[in-house]
């Protein structure tokens, strides 16, 4: 549940592109149609998620952050441990206010770079597994997210303001509609 073989091949794959653009002599795109790429500090070896204790760097493809205005950096190895953190910033960060936080990615399926989380578009109920299960899989635009439900048998597409107590609690249980 953890690797996905097929995935791992399309980010060597996407990582490729760049340098073969360079070779023909074509400028390469970084940020994808509707993806507000964000610039924020990437995970080290030794942080681990505050919901669930896993070691985040070791998945790096499902990996989101949020940033403190003090510059404090917190990773999760998934959007939905991410948006739990959100949810109950009092039990994960007390002291804290939302108000506080300076700057919040995830990282989107096919590109796997990190977006605004508040633009990305998340697919819930599809054969995509995360690290820690059934999760919200971050699309970067409409297109994107139209395909991953095609492709992924996704059950709906929903905004961040879309996540709540109820959704991702049914993601816990597999049991979303």
């Amino acid at each position: 549940m953890c690797h996905n073989p097929q995935r791992s091949g399309r980010r060597a794959f996407l990582a490729s592109l760049p340098a073969a653009a360079l070779m023909v002599g074509l400028a390469p795109v970084r940020a994808r149609a509707g993806a507000d790429v964000v610039d924020l500090p990437a995970p080290g070896p030794g942080d681990t998620c505050p919901v669930c204790g896993m070691f985040v760097a070791k998945y790096s493809d499902w990996v989101a952050t949020l940033v403190w205005t003090d510059g404090t950096a917190v990773h999760f190895d998934g959007a939905k441990d991410f948006f739990k953190y959100l949810a109950n910033l009092e039990k994960y960060a007390p002291g804290r206010a939302a108000d506080e936080i300076a700057g919040m990615g995830v990282t989107e399926y096919y590109g796997v770079s990190l977006i605004d989380a508040r633009t990305a578009i998340y697919a819930v109920g599809s054969d995509v597994y995360g690290p820690m299960g059934h999760e919200l899989v971050p699309l970067a635009n409409e297109a994107e997210a139209e395909e991953f439900q095609r492709d992924h048998l996704g059950k709906r597409l929903v905004g961040f303001d879309a996540v709540d107590a109820a959704l991702l609690a049914a993601l816990d249980k597999g049991q979303v509609e």
